[in-house]
């Protein structure tokens, strides 16, 4: 049975897309002589089970799998722990990885060191966002900030802060769920000030 090549593509929120991987991830697999299996995921890289990596991983348990392709390593997931487990199996499975951002190989003692340095460095930025948006919660509810938006007839006032905060989470790709707890804005708001619809 011939093994194939697995490009694993993941977003955080519905809010995201996957046009900043896939160009990259695109031109890649098309210079590939192997047979290219695309895997997805909308999710958080908090946990490692999602579905699109359920399906990787049995696939890559079952032997179909020569090597596993991510545009940066932090779209494997962002637990230091989740991903030495996952490097560990790959390793003992002689299954490579690709990270076309990180430049990283599994089969060199100093390739393992840079995975597992990146993989603490994924939790550690996981960790620091989470501080932020907390921070930013206190501080809205500090100014009288309620969640759910503003009462009908009621135009609601929007601080500079607040907006730079909008701008630093867009930045980071954050969804408008995250930024709406972080501001105390409602969603509408926040679409109003990205400038794109709800709908969109």
């Amino acid at each position: 049975m011939s093994k194939v090549v697995a490009v694993y593509v993941r977003v955080s929120t519905k809010n995201q897309d996957q046009r900043s991987q896939e160009p990259d991830l695109k031109k890649w697999a098309a210079a590939c002589e192997d047979e290219v299996v695309w895997y997805r995921d909308t999710a958080s890289g908090k946990t490692m089970e999602r579905p699109g990596m359920d399906k990787l991983l049995a696939d890559i348990r079952g032997g179909k799998v020569s090597a596993v392709v991510v545009w940066r390593l932090d779209r494997l997931g962002r637990t230091a722990k989740g991903l030495t487990t996952l490097f560990d199996e790959l390793r003992e499975r002689s299954v490579g990885l690709v990270s076309l951002k990180d430049g990283l190989d599994l089969s060199t003692p100093a390739g393992r060191l840079m995975a597992n340095v990146l993989a603490s460095v994924a939790a550690y930025e996981t960790e620091v966002r989470a501080e932020r948006v907390h921070a930013g919660q206190l501080v809205a509810k500090a100014k009288g900030k309620t969640w759910g938006g503003s009462k009908k007839g009621r135009r609601l006032s929007v601080t500079d802060e607040q907006v730079a905060v909008i701008r630093r989470m867009q930045s980071e790709k954050a969804g408008v769920s995250a930024m709406s707890r972080a501001t105390g804005l409602s969603r509408p708001t926040i679409y109003r000030l990205l400038g794109v619809h709800a709908d969109g």
